[in-house]
């Protein structure tokens, strides 16, 4: 029954994560894959086989068996809670389905402005989405102290997008035509996804998370003007509500940006109340960390495609990827999530290219 409750947590045993993410020594640079609970893992494969998808984010048994299945097999240095960025929508009160080889979708997307009538105005965040809450607070029981546990969310562009295509697109026309067509209402409802995103965020930390990751996955299609206008606001107002709320509570999560493919962005994302800035792989990381001036730790990027790569060469692609960044405010990671046709055996060689090659080069020191 102690598993329910937020309290007396087992005392973590490996902070390298959470060090890293403050700008502070470690001995190894700390290294976590996004989706490294995925489908690349057979057990995941087993653990999901016939489930509905949003049913498993729904149980917080499943999500902690799912968010744990990769830190049995590999030395990560952080665990992110299995769960889905759509969970926010759905608290809002839209319909979202996993459709087999289609992905997220959205049966009746917003279309027009008066359908932000169809959204619940105050959205009872420990009601709609207590479920992820009990999720985090069981895992961080059954971790057992091993690892830090991330929270995360998605950003309110990248969930508006989502919401105004019905699920995935290519250009996103039909969401960036609201806002060149519907700019007011389009801040509305970015204000909406705001409110709600600072009370889950907060709801996270209250149940147990010990950092936050905010997705803006789709910042890329927007250019640097509209980016300025309708993602950076939000995101810093984000980042500056939660930790506002936290330091009341005498609380302090390190809280990371991760805008894909926003290079026009870096200088003010690093200036944005974020601890860390994450990056794509299309991001040179030594230009990364000039522009950022070393303001914030940075996490990424290698691309995951390099994970196809032969050992050796993964080994190699590392090293370079750790010189480029330096070892010190640093979380290796890649550029996005691990794709489904990944070989574990590929995902173990990186994490441990990681730890070796950083451990001598911070000895070298």
């Amino acid at each position: 029954l102690r598993c329910c409750h937020p309290k007396d947590f087992p005392k973590l045993q490996n902070d390298t994560f959470l060090r890293a993410a403050r700008g502070e020594e470690t001995e190894h640079v700390p290294v976590w894959c996004m989706r490294q609970a995925g489908r690349y893992l057979p057990e995941f494969r087993e653990s999901r086989a016939g489930k509905d998808f949003f049913e498993t984010c729904r149980s917080p048994e499943a999500c902690c068996e799912l968010t744990l299945q990769p830190l049995r097999r590999f030395p990560f240095d952080a665990a992110i809670i299995f769960s889905d960025i759509l969970v926010v929508p759905q608290a809002m009160g839209m319909d979202v389905q996993m459709v087999a080889g289609k992905g997220p979708t959205f049966p009746e997307p917003l279309k027009e402005p008066e359908d932000l009538q169809r959204l619940r105005v105050k959205v009872d965040v420990g009601k709609e989405l207590g479920y992820v809450f009990k999720a985090i607070t069981l895992t961080r029981h059954k971790i057992e102290g091993k690892v830090p546990l991330i929270g995360f969310t998605g950003a309110p562009w990248t969930l508006m997008s989502y919401m105004i295509e019905g699920g995935g697109s290519n250009t996103h026309s039909k969401a960036k035509r609201w806002l060149y067509r519907h700019p007011e209402a389009s801040h509305m409802l970015l204000r909406m996804l705001t409110d709600v995103i600072v009370e889950y965020l907060l709801g996270q930390v209250a149940a147990g998370a010990q950092a936050l990751q905010v997705f803006e996955s789709h910042a890329g299609i927007l250019g640097p003007i509209e980016f300025k206008e309708f993602s950076l606001p939000y995101l810093r107002d984000i980042a500056r509500r939660v930790k506002d709320k936290l330091k009341e509570a005498g609380q302090d999560v390190p809280m990371i940006a991760f805008a894909k493919d926003a290079h026009y962005g870096l200088e003010d994302l690093s200036q944005s109340h974020y601890e860390v800035v994450g990056l794509d792989w299309t991001i040179d990381p030594q230009s990364a960390r000039e522009r950022t001036g070393g303001k914030v730790s940075l996490q990424g990027n290698m691309d995951p495609c390099a994970l196809y790569a032969p050992k050796e060469q993964i080994s190699d692609i590392v090293k370079k990827m750790l010189e480029g960044f330096g070892t010190r405010g640093y979380i290796a990671n890649l550029g996005h999530g691990l794709y489904p046709d990944m070989d574990p055996e590929n995902v173990g060689a990186f994490v441990e290219a990681v730890h070796q090659h950083s451990k001598e080069m911070i000895k070298q020191m």
